[in-house]
């Protein structure tokens, strides 16, 4: 009689199909080397955590499956496949294999998929893109694509998304703008944009929002602004304000002209 097949730990494989390894074509040669284990490293599977444990130890073995029928055996796949061979999976029925292939692929090559249907895929393409390709993403109808690309343009680029209409692009453009620059948001229409500008902003334009109609906006205006000219606010109607500029007076950077 033929000896059985074993596994690295001289047990016999499993040949019953109702195993994963029953009918695997890695049963009689991963398996039996020790690099497989269905109960650790399976890619007969639909358990992500196998899968992956399959791949790490036969990353050779990952291109083979960049066509497989479960999404999920596709994407952990791609984790592992050479970039050169993941190219085609950019029009992949599964958005999160085309995530995935758009964290891996080359940033040019990446930038094929800057109009996907899902956000999170361009998202992940507005993270991996550079110059031209990064800069067609500031018109994204998706706020989030936006905000990644308010965050990564070069100074030069950002003020085209200074007057974008979602608060939080604003916000974080107002967080990069050099400080000469800022002048533009100062009149934006939210508190929290206003107050990152004031926190940031040259300490004569500063000076100019020591009156702002938000407290929060003056707190930090105060905080910036020159100190002979934050004496307007000592009598500001908001509490955390007043106290600021008297706290400046303690470590002198102003005289009050009537001290207590």
């Amino acid at each position: 009689m033929a000896n059985k097949p074993q596994d690295w730990r001289g047990a016999s494989v499993v040949t019953d199909v109702s195993s994963p390894c029953g009918t695997c074509r890695y049963a009689n040669s991963l398996l039996t080397k020790g690099s497989c284990d269905p109960v650790d490293r399976c890619v007969n599977v639909e358990l992500g955590r196998r899968i992956d444990g399959f791949f790490r130890s036969n990353p050779r073995e990952a291109e083979s499956f960049l066509h497989d029928g479960f999404w999920e055996r596709r994407a952990i796949a791609v984790r592992y496949a050479p970039p050169n061979a993941i190219a085609a999976l950019v029009h992949d029925p599964d958005e999160v294999v085309r995530r995935v292939v758009a964290s891996r692929l080359p940033p040019d090559k990446a930038a094929l998929l800057s109009r996907d249907s899902d956000r999170e895929v361009r998202i992940t393409v507005a993270h991996r893109v550079e110059g031209d390709d990064l800069l067609k993403l500031i018109s994204d109808p998706d706020y989030m694509v936006r905000v990644v690309v308010a965050g990564r343009l070069p100074h030069g680029r950002l003020p085209k998304l200074a007057n974008d209409p979602e608060r939080e692009v604003r916000k974080t453009v107002a967080r990069r703008l050099p400080a000469f620059a800022l002048q533009r948001m100062m009149d934006d229409a939210e508190p929290e944009v206003r107050r990152i500008v004031a926190e940031r902003a040259l300490p004569a334009d500063a000076a100019t929002m020591l009156t702002d109609e938000n407290w929060m906006v003056r707190l930090a205006a105060v905080s910036r602004a020159p100190a002979e000219s934050i004496r307007c606010c000592l009598d500001d109607p908001e509490p955390d304000v007043r106290r600021a500029v008297w706290n400046r007076i303690e470590h002198g950077d102003l005289i009050p002209e009537n001290p207590a």
